[in-house]
């Protein structure tokens, strides 16, 4: 795959997906710090983790540094440890996955399903079956919610449940989508949310557990805090980590939580008008959403499937750069990243494939039409000259 680097010697004038502020978060965090709330404890905090564990229909919360850190301690609560296996979704970013290296556990990787680009549900089952056969079950799942789309849950679920295999969702990227009506954050056993700075709600960096498991939560919340033992004395009986999440950002995730919905219409509303302006090139296609799935659009996802488009995506990504517009190539495969080198993989190449043809455009809630308009016209410009 050709290299799609920064531009050089300057930076973007239209972003992938910046942090979209309205203003309310500034009152929020001076409000925090009048407070003197500031350590990684206060009523903004207990009020940001009620309120994503509403959003997410789950009971318990525990905000802590980042989605990574949420993954970690979400796959240590459900038991993995070192020589465990954790089946993975191999279309994803690369924090998916390195909690199971943190842990000692070894990840097999799993294709993607073309229908909704998340982990392939039929080569889930199977696999689980064939390893229930051989009474080698795999101590996790980890399936992820890619580009604000949730996994396809149910029969994955079903499996789980029957081979007694705990699912750990990483919803990271899909806060507010749904699935047959069911919110991103509640589909698996436990789940993993992330604030990054690039997330349609953001506290610059931060995450979360949630989960209607109250002792896998607390377990989170006691080696977020280095796991120290309850009294006066500093004693330790466990390894725990400085994972909690601030007082004042959380005050930030808070104010942005109010908006929601309309952050989520904004983004789908872009998506719209990319798919209405680009949709009658042949061969471009756009992220499917199946029927009973409501996805954020977090990112604005296509493919150049036609016969003669290899290499497609990199030459309308390379344009995007020359012209300081931010375009980036979708996941590389995790089973295709030196770090996972000789990990099993699991299916036919589809995430291999997405990869190579696929590119995400700026996406963010506040994309001006004007911007907006310059991103389509270098599509455009590119897919005719091939045309």
């Amino acid at each position: 795959m050709a290299d799609r680097r920064d531009p050089p010697g300057g930076g973007f004038e239209i972003f992938l997906s910046p942090p979209q502020l309205d203003g309310t978060e500034g009152e929020a965090l001076a409000a925090a710090l009048r407070s003197n709330w500031v350590a990684p404890a206060g009523p903004s905090l207990a009020a940001f983790e009620d309120a994503i564990a509403k959003l997410c229909a789950v009971k318990h919360a525990v905000a802590v540094s980042s989605g990574t850190a949420a993954i970690h301690l979400a796959l240590r609560a459900v038991g993995v440890g070192a020589g465990d296996e954790v089946v993975c979704a191999s279309f994803s970013f690369v924090a998916s996955a390195n909690p199971a290296l943190y842990l000692g556990a070894k990840p097999t990787f799993v294709d993607s399903d073309e229908r909704t680009w998340n982990i392939d549900p039929e080569r889930v089952v199977d696999l689980l079956r064939k390893r229930a056969a051989k009474g080698k079950l795999p101590k996790a799942l980890l399936v992820t919610d890619i580009y604000g789309q949730c996994f396809d849950a149910d029969p994955i679920l079903e499996a789980a449940r029957k081979y007694g295999v705990p699912v750990v969702e990483d919803a990271a990227e899909a806060l507010g989508a749904t699935y047959m009506g069911r919110p991103a954050g509640s589909l698996g056993d436990i789940a993993a949310l992330s604030f990054n700075g690039n997330k349609i709600i953001t506290t610059s960096g931060g995450g979360m557990v949630v989960s209607d498991n109250q002792e896998w939560v607390e377990n989170a919340h006691f080696w977020a805090t280095q796991a120290r033992e309850p009294g006066m004395a500093y004693t330790h009986r466990e390894l725990g980590y400085n994972y909690r999440l601030s007082n004042l950002l959380a005050a930030l995730g808070l104010a942005q939580l109010a908006r929601i919905d309309d952050r989520i219409d904004a983004r789908r509303r872009v998506f719209e008008r990319y798919r209405a302006a680009l949709g009658d090139f042949p061969g471009l296609e756009f992220m499917p959403e199946p029927e009973g799935f409501r996805s954020t659009r977090w990112l604005t996802c296509l493919l150049f499937n036609g016969a003669e488009d290899e290499g497609l995506a990199d030459r309308v990504c390379r344009e995007l750069q020359a012209r300081k517009i931010e375009g980036r190539p979708l996941w590389q495969p995790l089973h295709e990243q030196p770090l996972f080198r000789g990990a099993p993989f699991v299916g036919g190449g589809v995430c291999c494939r997405f990869a190579r043809r696929g590119l995400s455009l700026p996406s963010g809630g506040a994309l001006s039409e004007a911007d907006q308009d310059r991103v389509i016209e270098v599509v455009r410009e590119v897919c005719a000259a091939v045309t």
